[in-house]
């Protein structure tokens, strides 16, 4: 062989040598966001709703005032079922969600009303 065509092969042997990796460090991989509607949600006037582990609460942010308390049911990945009770009205009603995006929850109570919430970060 030539000392060129030679040289030309050990070139190319070290390159694709080079190439190999060496072993790589295993990072943990980021947390998720949160899945379905677990963890406070807030609406536009402030106060905070709690949805964990099937509980679900209301509550004023200035003074934490428990303003309603029930319990929740995903019906589907993207919808629940809020079963509550006003602390303040007295009364027991019905709400259900949509998840529409992963930071917003629209919601209609059993009377008809509309209200939206917005993950709390």
């Amino acid at each position: 062989m030539k000392p060129f065509a030679t040289l030309a092969l050990l070139a190319t042997g070290a390159a694709l040598a080079s190439c190999q990796s060496s072993p790589r460090e295993i990072r943990p991989a980021p947390q998720a966001m949160a899945a379905g509607v677990e963890g406070s949600w807030v609406d536009p006037n402030g106060i905070v709703s709690t949805f964990a582990g099937g509980t679900f609460s209301t509550r004023t942010t200035d003074t934490n005032q428990l303003l309603a308390s029930g319990s929740y049911t995903s019906t589907s990945p993207t919808l629940v079922e809020i079963n509550m009770t006003s602390l303040v009205r007295n009364t027991q009603s019905r709400v259900n969600c949509a998840l529409v995006t992963p930071n917003q929850l629209n919601c209609t109570t059993d009377s008809g009303a509309q209200f939206s919430l917005a993950r709390r970060t």
